[in-house]
């Protein structure tokens, strides 16, 4: 009988920190089968770190499961940083981390953001690519960002309203640059509440069912802090993306296994990103979920990427 949820809370095996140059300390972990088929998680944000419970997603008798907080995310240090944090360097950091944990090929498991990153290092580096799972998916196009910014309030004006009510009236034609200049502020008492409510809006849209859980996640001044100010940092630099887009480059990863799964009714990253991508990507399994949003644990996403990952296992053992 096929899995439907997640598979039991595991430890990690080990752990460190890799120095990638520029000050930047990653932390990174391993859990599973030290001897199963290596998958990389990349996690989304970009800002918002790892948690135990995305180990949960693969089988630990199957997989060699790959965790690791971006640049200023999650355990990394230094927190929240913007120095040196771009999307070029982060694909550098998934190269160094899988030569100093002696990976040949893996799997790259991303979402949302996540899934714009696996992307770009699949895209600069597919010999090095097993596979793709992918969830969320957001191209970092222009349009993606005018959405999260200012197109959600089509369908919550509550959290868009308190969102862009922190900053004054004659502000809030440029959101982006009024809360730039307050989570770039060096000042605690102006950068946390532009980063608490940042993380509040995008908390508050995330799924379809709000989760209390997640919630209370975003007031962890830790994690909101991280999540805002890199988004932030990435949005007003076009994801440091190039000119043409992700999806110009989709005929390098042609041949290369992969499944999408998105929510039907995910406001973050809305289902024509993920349908461009599924047109662009020959032979791609294209999952629509028909009652989520766009959080990884809500039941019907989280269902379906254990499935994902149950699917590719067998396909990489046959």
């Amino acid at each position: 009988m096929a899995r439907d949820d997640l598979f039991p809370e595991i430890p990690f095996r080990r752990s460190g920190f890799l120095d990638v140059g520029d000050g930047h300390r990653l932390y990174w972990e391993e859990s599973g089968n030290p001897a199963g088929t290596p998958v990389v998680f990349l996690h989304g944000g970009p800002g918002s770190g790892t948690s135990p419970a995305q180990r949960r997603f693969f089988d630990p008798h199957a997989w060699r499961i790959v965790l690791f907080d971006q640049r200023g995310a999650g355990r990394s240090t230094p927190h929240a940083s913007l120095r040196a944090n771009t999307t070029p360097h982060l694909v550098d950091d998934i190269e160094r981390l899988r030569e100093h944990l002696g990976v040949e090929r893996w799997m790259v498991f991303g979402g949302s953001w996540g899934s714009t990153l696996a992307l770009a290092y699949g895209q600069a580096h597919p010999g090095r690519c097993l596979g793709f799972m992918l969830r969320g998916i957001f191209l970092g196009r222009p349009s993606e960002v005018d959405w999260f910014l200012s197109g959600v309030r089509a369908l919550y004006p509550d959290a868009w309203r308190r969102f862009a009510e922190l900053v004054p009236e004659a502000e809030r034609g440029d959101l982006l640059s009024a809360y730039c200049a307050r989570l770039f502020d060096p000042r605690p008492e102006v950068h946390m509440p532009a980063a608490r409510a940042w993380a509040r809006y995008e908390a508050a849209c995330s799924a379809l069912v709000p989760d209390p859980r997640q919630l209370a996640e975003m007031e962890n001044d830790h994690h909101s802090l991280a999540l805002s100010r890199i988004e932030a940092h990435y949005f007003a630099n076009r994801l440091f993306l190039p000119p043409a887009g992700l999806l110009a480059g989709m005929h390098r990863l042609a041949g290369l296994p992969a499944i999408i799964v998105q929510g039907r009714y995910d406001v973050i990253c809305p289902m024509t990103s993920a349908d461009a991508l599924a047109r662009a990507w020959s032979g791609a399994e294209f999952v629509v979920v028909p009652d989520a949003g766009h959080a990884a644990m809500e039941p019907g996403i989280r269902r379906a990427l254990v499935r994902a990952t149950e699917r590719m296992k067998t396909q990489l053992a046959a």
